[in-house]
């Protein structure tokens, strides 16, 4: 008899690594794109929409500066945490790296104008839930810790599909274009691509 226990655990945490981020434990760039084409190919059979969402923290950066690297990585575990409990189970929620993230939405309405409110709701209660107050734990080599508060918005950007009218890479462009319009709008703003 042969314990395969190690190499199971081995093969596993490769999996791990080569799917999800390993701060957020989200889904990674390469998981979201198998994910894409499986919602494509999905919307492609059922006639159902589906979205994809790109975010960007507004107020990230400050909190890396003054506070350091680890508190960010704290507040970036958090938003992952709220993104996830933000969407249904069935829809992927992913980092792309640094303070963006991708949220993808599946099996919406066969109706356009009802996806596209569909969808405003997500993103409005995803908009709602990143910008509560983020409380953190901050340690200085020598110092006690204390607990800063920290604001911090989020520009969503947001491009719907249908079946295979567009490639991942595109769809992905679009949201993000769609997400610095939020930006440029005054930031803590929501905007859908034109298609």
């Amino acid at each position: 008899m042969l314990d395969i226990t190690e190499r199971k655990n081995m093969e596993e945490h490769v999996r791990q690594l080569a799917f999800y981020d390993t701060l957020t434990n989200l889904a990674n760039r390469r998981l979201l794109n198998d994910r894409l084409i499986q919602a494509m190919s999905a919307s492609h059979r059922s006639g159902a929409y589906g979205a994809v969402l790109v975010l960007d923290l507004d107020n990230f950066k400050p909190i890396n500066d003054t506070q350091g690297h680890l508190v960010g990585d704290a507040l970036l575990v958090e938003a992952a945490a709220r993104l996830k409990s933000s969407v249904r189970s069935m829809d992927t929620v992913g980092r792309f790296g640094g303070d963006e993230f991708v949220v993808m939405l599946t099996e919406l309405s066969t109706d356009e104008v009802d996806s596209k409110m569909q969808v405003g709701v997500v993103a409005e209660k995803i908009r709602i839930t990143l910008a509560k107050p983020y409380v953190l734990t901050v340690q200085h080599a020598g110092q006690s810790s204390v607990q800063i508060e920290h604001h911090c918005t989020a520009s969503i950007g947001a491009a719907m599909f249908r079946g295979k009218s567009v490639c991942q890479d595109t769809l992905f462009e679009r949201a993000d274009a769609a997400m610095y319009l939020a930006k440029e709008a005054g930031r803590d703003q929501i905007r859908f691509c034109d298609i």
